[in-house]
């Protein structure tokens, strides 16, 4: 519970406090230079836009993702590895455990699961009570996290220091620094001023292409019986997954604190891939009995003819 409480709140607060970047007039200013276009808050308000696209698009695309864990960030080798196939499923996210290839391991197993991902999808697609208390929930979640965000306006300085490429593109780079004036609300939002880090936009479409962050001071957690550790650390990097669309690639945490008096360790890295589009339930539905039905297909046809 701690280890989850820690991570999410803290890397969201990593994540989402890019979006002050959007929100923020007064605690915006030039490094070596003026900011590269002529009108920064235009700017960055379609940065703003991509993230929240890419929030809602969570909940269209499925991906597989590669988790790996090790017990210091600078490991070549993974102690633990899982695959998983993570597909939207209305009001939550399924997961189905793939082999490290990321292929299935048992047809039996990966059949079974598609049959749960589809009721499961099959029961978001009604609109029942239960539906809509369901749907309510990831409402409040939205607004939650859009509270964070507007949190953010006044939470960070950014200034530009300069561009770099990545491939054929040229990334717009800024530093994330707490803005001493900015007042928390709340337990959540007092996070912002632990933390620094950089920004990169893409020069192009202005979309969010890498964030990283540091703690800068302790962070307790649950009433300060956990606490994550000066030093940790953050990384996502984001590329252009559809047209106009910029979702995770990787995500890298580096923390490390206590839980009680028992020091925790979390170095863990995330690969997303094979990002496909498989929309809200009513769309997602014939995609999976399709896929459910080639599979039958082929379990009923000879050894030979596979």
């Amino acid at each position: 519970m701690v280890r989850m409480a820690g991570v999410r709140l803290v890397t969201l607060t990593l994540a989402l406090g890019t979006t002050a970047l959007a929100q923020s007039p007064a605690p915006f200013r030039a490094g070596d230079g003026s900011a590269p276009d002529a009108n920064s808050r235009d700017v960055m308000g379609q940065v703003i836009d991509g993230i929240k696209e890419a929030e809602r698009a969570q909940y269209l695309y499925e991906r597989i993702e590669r988790v790996e864990t090790r017990k210091d960030s600078g490991d070549k080798d993974p102690q633990k590895a899982w695959v998983s196939r993570v597909v939207p499923a209305g009001t939550g996210i399924a997961k189905i455990n793939l082999g490290l290839d990321a292929k299935p391991v048992d047809s039996n197993y990966y059949r079974s699961e598609l049959d749960r991902v589809l009721k499961t999808l099959t029961w978001a697609a009604e609109n029942g009570p239960q539906q809509r208390e369901a749907y309510l929930k990831v409402q409040k979640k939205q607004k939650d996290r859009d509270e964070l965000i507007e949190a953010t306006r006044n939470a960070f300085i950014f200034t530009y220091a300069g561009s770099e490429p990545r491939g054929d593109r040229t990334l717009l780079k800024y530093r994330m620094e707490p803005n001493p004036a900015f007042k928390a609300s709340n337990r959540a939002t007092s996070i912002y001023a632990k933390v620094k880090g950089l920004v990169w936009v893409d020069q192009a479409t202005h979309q969010m292409a890498r964030v990283q962050g540091e703690v800068t001071d302790d962070i307790s957690l649950g009433l300060f019986l956990a606490k994550i550790y000066k030093g940790s650390k953050f990384r996502q990097d984001r590329y252009e997954i559809a047209p106009g669309l910029w979702l995770p690639t990787f995500s890298q945490y580096d923390f490390d604190g206590r839980k009680f008096f028992t020091s925790i360790s979390i170095h863990e890295k995330t690969f997303y891939t094979d990002y496909k589009r498989v929309g809200p339930p009513a769309e997602a539905i014939p995609r999976i009995q399709s896929e459910i039905a080639q599979l039958d297909a082929m379990k009923a046809k000879p050894a030979a003819d596979r």
